[in-house]
């Protein structure tokens, strides 16, 4: 009788793999070199397809050295990582200024102070930064967001609501949930 098969990998767990090797090196790797360095019985083609699609990812650049090629990460940490997913998903968003709006909305007080404090020092901390009192978007303010006709509750398109940091719909009748 055969054995059961073994437990499936969560998606992006070989990739993260990878990335912490390549990490940990101090110069490019070959799929030969993170293969060894992950010392985890994948095969060499294996490693060489996670690396390719890495690199289509934007994740890793390539030079060539000798027959293969050698690999280095374009991001530094998890940190990065996780903030060029987050453009990623941005980028592909027809309308910027809406999934921004709805980011907003989502993040939790904590994280809105962060985000604006970061926001003001990049800006100089000026009194017409995002996060300046009074100022559109500052905090306690509402933060007006159309809502699609596939959102909205009575399917009217574009129907305009405001929304706090906690994603509490402010518009709406004792300020329920959206």
């Amino acid at each position: 009788m055969s054995e059961a098969p073994s437990a499936r990998r969560s998606s992006g767990e070989l990739e993260a793999q990878v990335l912490v090797a390549l990490w940990a090196a101090e110069h490019p790797l070959t799929p030969q070199d993170v293969q060894a360095a992950l010392g985890t019985g994948l095969a060499r083609t294996t490693v060489a397809t996670i690396l390719a699609r890495l690199h289509e990812k934007g994740t890793v650049e390539r030079t060539r050295a000798g027959r293969a090629y050698a690999y280095v990460p374009t991001v530094q940490d998890p940190a990065g990582l996780a903030a060029r997913r987050m453009r990623t998903e941005l980028e592909r968003g027809s309308d910027r200024s809406t999934v921004l709006a709805r980011f907003v909305s989502d993040l939790s007080d904590e994280d809105e102070r962060m985000l604006r404090d970061l926001l003001g020092d990049r800006a100089g901390g000026t009194s017409g930064s995002p996060g300046a009192p009074g100022a559109p978007g500052a905090p306690g303010s509402r933060v007006p967001v159309d809502t699609p006709a596939s959102d909205a509750p009575d399917g009217s398109a574009g129907a305009p609501r405001t929304t706090g940091a906690t994603g509490t719909d402010r518009s709406a009748p004792g300020g329920g949930p959206r």
